[in-house]
């Protein structure tokens, strides 16, 4: 089965990213009759050419997903949905090539940690709508990829590339869609259903903010931890002293949040209960370090004291944070 758009032609969609989570969305969509081409390099390239995406779920495979694969995204042209599933880090760099799909009409889905470059758009509150630098340093994303044509798509599962082009299922199947703006609201459930229609556990929000601000309440303080000592969540929650300085960083967050309007329906020690129930696990920043992989840090922790300056909410055992762990990324060559 093909999905059309409203000119009657098959919906194109474009992944950005040819991960883990890109591959695991890439194919679904697939699946779900979207016309899908995965931006790629080098062996990933190769690899999504030959075979195309390949699942990998429970040691047994999945099955492959045909799609187009290109190294420059002026080979695709325009496209319905451009979805960005890149380290948030790495998007600043590369937002201008992908200009040649964006059209007036084009669709921009974020599945990426961290908050997204639009997030204050259309946000009324008092911190404005100028750029954080943190993830739009000099406006050079929202120069390319508009705010008022954004969707936000959260992700509530783990995966890895085992390989280029292959990609490891693991725990979770939870997508949350939801529009920037009340006008994309239609087509951001229609994308939620194209999720649903290729197997994920989709469903469609009216607050997407909301749900971005849920998810990194609960990581802006485990990621950066993990990363600096090396702990898994439990280990860290385990000392007294590592776990108050989680709750003492979740505090200022949701102070940040008060002020722009958010709530996390939950207090910080109701968070960190959730996380508990998790059991012993690294955090993705933490197996990035591992990895000698750059760090998500501004996406994930810089962006709360920028909006503590803003907003004139103390931040001094974030920015302690965030200072130390800017300092063991450099150190580390990352």
């Amino acid at each position: 089965m093909n999905v059309e758009n409203s000119r009657g032609k098959r919906v194109c969609t474009a992944v950005v990213g040819a991960g883990a989570i890109g591959g695991l969305l890439a194919a679904a969509l697939g699946r779900a009759g979207h016309q899908v081409s995965m931006l790629a390099r080098g062996h990933t390239l190769a690899a999504i050419r030959q075979h195309g995406v390949r699942i990998v779920a429970d040691d047994a495979s999945a099955g492959a997903v045909h799609v187009r694969a290109e190294g420059d995204c002026s080979a695709l042209g325009v496209q319905d949905f451009v979805v960005v599933a890149l380290k948030a880090q790495a998007l600043p760099g590369l937002a201008a090539s992908l200009r040649p799909m964006v059209g007036p009409e084009t669709l921009i889905v974020t599945a990426m940690n961290g908050l997204p470059w639009w997030f204050l758009d259309g946000l009324r509150a008092p911190a404005g709508a100028a750029p954080l630098e943190a993830v739009d340093p000099g406006g050079r994303v929202s120069a390319v990829l508009p705010a008022e044509r954004a969707i936000g798509c959260v992700v509530h599962l783990s995966a890895a590339s085992e390989a280029p082009g292959v990609v490891k299922r693991g725990r979770g199947n939870r997508l949350i869609v939801g529009p920037a703006r009340t006008d994309c609201a239609g087509a951001a459930r229609a994308f939620a259903d194209g999720l649903a229609a290729g197997g994920f556990d989709a469903e469609s929000t009216d607050d997407i903010r909301a749900e971005i601000w849920a998810k990194l309440w609960g990581n802006m303080n485990m990621n950066p931890l993990s990363a600096l000592t090396g702990s898994s969540a439990d280990r860290l929650l385990d000392d007294p002293l590592t776990h108050a300085l989680v709750l003492r960083m979740m505090e200022e967050a949701d102070a940040i949040g008060q002020r722009l309007g958010l709530s996390t329906g939950m207090s910080a020690p109701q968070r960190v209960a959730v996380t508990r129930e998790l059991g012993s696990f690294k955090t993705s920043m933490l197996q990035d370090m591992e990895a000698g992989r750059p760090l998500e840090i501004d996406p994930i922790l810089g962006v709360f004291p920028e909006l503590g300056r803003r907003l004139d909410v103390p931040t001094p055992f974030c920015d302690a944070v965030l200072g130390l762990l800017r300092q063991r990324a450099a150190n580390s060559g990352l």
